[in-house]
């Protein structure tokens, strides 16, 4: 399975460019391309409480819109962060749009200090089945802590997602975090990070990287813009869980509602 990791410097609050940036690399994708992702709030950029009633959007607005055009053009997936409102409160969200449409949404639900009555966190972990790999997704800070990642591995993940807005001189914790959540879990991990500088002063660290189910580092950008392709060989994920599983052998589950869907998606409700 191919996938492509477009690291890009974005514009806060600036919609516009941020969605043609967007655009721009999912027509630019290799044509054997399945999936395409991008970091976290890629699209508004992070919004503050001057400007997040201007730039959220509800997710049948015309941003995701637009992009979802653009996948059933290309005939690709992708994986992107909004800023989107709901029901008058603003959400830190992750979203996997296929040809199809949204196949899983994700609300942040560790909040950074400067998010904290900005956005409300999410209730819930989701993973969804793309192309027969079931897919989990997690929005920065949440991959600090384990049971994030773990939440979503009892949902049966085999491909962790990580959209990422992580600054200097924090860019070494989320190298190391995102190697140990693949490893011990036994999963691919797939971080993408912004780069460039943001609002306040920001340097946001790239670093963006791709983890086989052992912790083994396949792939790794440095702190310029790129848009790069690495091939993931799901025969690992087996591999990986030949001689002992985790998931089998763990002792404490962690609490939570468990939601089956009809169609494939699997949730944990945060207790």
């Amino acid at each position: 399975m191919k996938v492509e990791l477009a690291q890009l410097a974005g514009r806060d609050a600036d919609t516009a460019y941020n969605l043609q940036r967007a655009l721009d690399a999912i027509a630019a994708s290799a044509i054997d391309t399945q999936l395409i992702v991008f970091p976290e709030t890629q699209l508004m950029g992070f919004p503050s409480a001057e400007t997040v009633a201007q730039v959220a959007e509800p997710l049948d607005g015309p941003t995701v819109q637009a992009v979802q055009r653009a996948v059933r053009e290309r005939n690709v997936a992708v994986v992107i962060g909004v800023a989107e409102v709901d029901a008058g409160r603003y959400y830190n969200t992750t979203l996997l749009i296929t040809p199809e449409g949204i196949a899983l949404r994700y609300r942040k639900t560790h909040l950074w200090p400067d998010e904290r009555g900005l956005v409300s966190p999410g209730d819930r972990y989701s993973t969804g089945l793309w192309n027969g790999l079931r897919v989990g997704m997690l929005i920065c800070y949440d991959i600090e802590f384990p049971e994030s990642a773990r939440a979503l591995a009892q949902l049966g993940a085999e491909l962790i997602i990580v959209t990422n807005g992580n600054m200097d001189p924090y860019g070494p914790t989320h190298r190391t975090a995102i190697m140990a959540r693949a490893q011990e879990n036994q999963a691919f991990a797939l971080m993408v990070n912004r780069v460039g500088e943001g609002d306040g002063g920001l340097v946001f660290a790239g670093g963006s990287a791709v983890v086989d189910p052992f912790g083994r580092m396949l792939s790794e950008a440095g702190r310029e813009e790129c848009q790069f392709g690495v091939e993931l060989d799901l025969s690992q994920l087996e591999a990986a869980r030949r001689d002992y599983d985790y998931l089998d052998d763990q002792r404490l589950i962690l609490p939570g509602e468990r939601i089956e869907h009809a169609d494939g998606r699997r949730e944990l409700l945060i207790p």
